[in-house]
């Protein structure tokens, strides 16, 4: 199967989590316009992306919640265990720790990594905190894949380098830095942009033309 739209994937992401709640609830099938509503999407955007994972339902009861949770497995998760790392043991994080150690993601948290002597060797959320100095042996040992960016903003090109150099396939930043990488897939978050446009959106005068 040829890669699929990163829109997609963010979606069938958040089918399974949604499905898994609606299963846990004891239904056993759903139409696509409840999908929909459960997600604030059209039941037509729905359907295109089950189609395209090559899933159909049928008109009297719909998609089977159980295997198309299944399906969405098979395509989105690795044939693998994926490791991740935690570089930057700030208050944000040591939230992100918190939060996906809490969460049903199939990525594991294997490794944290900061430059501060109190927390080196220290447990957050049950995962050991390294010695930024030891980030290319413990990537390349433990065969992590991806990497989790919070660090401080004037550290971020520089710690991107030695996670490309190791070996790293995949970066969430969450620094306020914009980075430029080549050979791995990046994801940014930009807090502080995501806040000043939720702000100018809420303003009273903009808010009335919503």
């Amino acid at each position: 199967m040829e890669l699929l739209p990163e829109k997609t994937v963010e979606r069938l992401s958040q089918y399974r989590r949604s499905l898994q709640r609606v299963l846990d609830e004891g239904e056993t099938h759903i139409y696509s316009h409840e999908i929909a509503k459960l997600l604030h999407i059209t039941p037509v955007q729905v359907r295109r992306d089950i189609m395209l994972i090559g899933h159909s339902g049928t008109l009297r009861k719909g998609y089977d919640i159980n295997n198309l949770i299944l399906l969405i497995g098979q395509i989105i998760d690795c044939s693998h265990d994926q490791k991740a790392a935690v570089v930057g043991t700030g208050k944000l994080g040591q939230a992100l720790l918190n939060y996906l150690s809490a969460s049903s993601t199939k990525v594991h948290i294997s490794a944290v990594f900061d430059n501060n002597p109190d927390k080196i060797g220290k447990t957050f959320s049950g995962v050991v905190c390294y010695s930024i100095d030891k980030l290319t042996e413990i990537l390349k040992r433990d065969k992590i894949s991806i990497a989790i960016l919070t660090v401080p903003p004037q550290h971020a090109k520089q710690i991107k380098e030695i996670l490309l150099s190791a070996g790293i396939l995949g970066i969430i930043n969450y620094t306020p830095v914009s980075l430029n990488v080549d050979g791995a897939f990046l994801e940014e978050y930009d807090v502080i942009t995501s806040l000043e446009k939720v702000a100018y959106f809420a303003k009273p005068r903009h808010a009335a033309l919503l």
